[in-house]
């Protein structure tokens, strides 16, 4: 990519900003990180550190005070501010990438869409786990029709944390828009809407199950979907024993998938994308998928599957050639605002007990 690159406000320091967006801006040719906004000294100093050149500022203000001197400003910072954060950027003349959820209800998502699109800017949502390698290799299978018509889709966001971490995301305030049905729903109601279109039925369960705990942490989505497959999606922050990422059964064939993409723990221990000889998002043999019909994975049933590597950077090569060439943005905050919908309906549902029609 050729030209000048764009410069690059950051709002958040926290895990977001620093494990995710920070390093992924850095390492994306077209884009270079400008300014990271954060009040905190500890994190202003970790920015400083870790990026030189970068200047800090201690609150978004200083942003729009200088927005001529920015062509991009990415929204990494707690759920309850995206919105407000947002339409200041676009209001300022500011393309934006909001990490996700990129509201707290798909109508706020459907008006900032509305904005962007009246001041003629991008508006991105940052949905990362369209390059896991998992799911990269699953939509490869479906494309080969390796599986056939898939029947079910069975999507697991598990860990095991059965003490509390606190802070914002365990919080019980709706302001916050807290809760794993809005945290880790919001990647598999993504990856669902993606593969198999959109929603016709969604019914939930959603618990707290940890002493003190406030919000949401081990809930359950079952979709209908307008082709007929039906997806099963879990979140939880309390399973003891973890099952597979990715259970998809079809006419033809079934595929289980086992473990987490790579490439946020890579992004946690300081690694970074193109600095090493090692292929960014590759994961060894012994990690591979299974596909086949019959017979249990566990006892040797069907064949592996290499999967694909893992891009993250995909995502921001693909903001940068929007930004630069016109390109199509990679996520569009209507695609956003249709998960929500689902998210919204799966609320409702949990609370009411009743399965909810879209």
């Amino acid at each position: 990519m050729t030209g000048t690159p764009l410069r690059v406000g950051l709002v958040g320091y926290g895990l977001a900003g620093s494990v995710f967006h920070a390093p992924l801006i850095a390492a994306t040719q077209g884009l270079t990180l400008d300014t990271v906004v954060t009040s905190n000294p500890e994190r202003q100093a970790q920015a400083r550190a870790e990026y030189p050149d970068v200047r800090v500022a201690a609150s978004a203000d200083e942003l729009w005070a200088r927005a001529d001197e920015l062509d991009l400003i990415v929204v990494a910072s707690p759920n309850k501010t995206h919105v407000p954060l947002a339409t200041a950027a676009l209001e300022a003349g500011l393309p934006v990438v909001v990490d996700k959820p990129v509201a707290g209800t798909a109508a706020q998502a459907r008006a900032l869409a509305e904005l962007a699109e009246k001041r003629g800017l991008l508006l991105s949502v940052f949905q990362n786990r369209r390059w896991d390698n998992d799911f990269l290799t699953l939509r490869r299978l479906i494309a080969d029709g390796e599986l056939g018509e898939v029947y079910r889709f069975e999507s697991r966001f598990e860990r095991w944390r059965p003490q509390l971490k606190g802070g914002w995301r365990e919080s019980g305030d709706p302001a916050e828009i807290g809760g794993l049905l809005y945290d880790l729903g919001s990647h598999v109601v993504d990856q669902a809407l993606v593969l198999f279109g959109p929603v016709t039925s969604v019914y939930a369960e959603a618990d707290v199950r940890r002493e003190g705990a406030q919000a949401d942490d081990d809930t359950f989505i079952a979709l209908t979907h307008e082709s007929g497959v039906r997806s099963h999606l879990y979140v939880s922050a309390t399973t003891a024993q973890l099952g597979p990422r990715f259970r998809v059964l079809g006419s033809k064939a079934g595929y289980v998938k086992h473990g987490l993409d790579p490439q946020e723990a890579a992004l946690r221990d300081g690694s970074r994308p193109g600095a090493s000889g090692a292929e960014w998002g590759a994961e060894p043999e012994e990690l591979w998928g299974r596909l086949g019909a019959g017979e249990s994975p566990v006892t040797g049933g069907g064949s592996p599957v290499p999967t694909l590597p893992g891009d993250y950077p995909a995502y921001y090569a693909a903001v940068a050639r929007a930004l630069h060439a016109g390109s199509p943005n990679p996520v569009t905050a209507q695609e956003a605002a249709a998960a929500l919908d689902v998210l919204e309906a799966a609320r409702r549902s949990a609370a009411e007990k009743v399965t909810v029609t879209l």
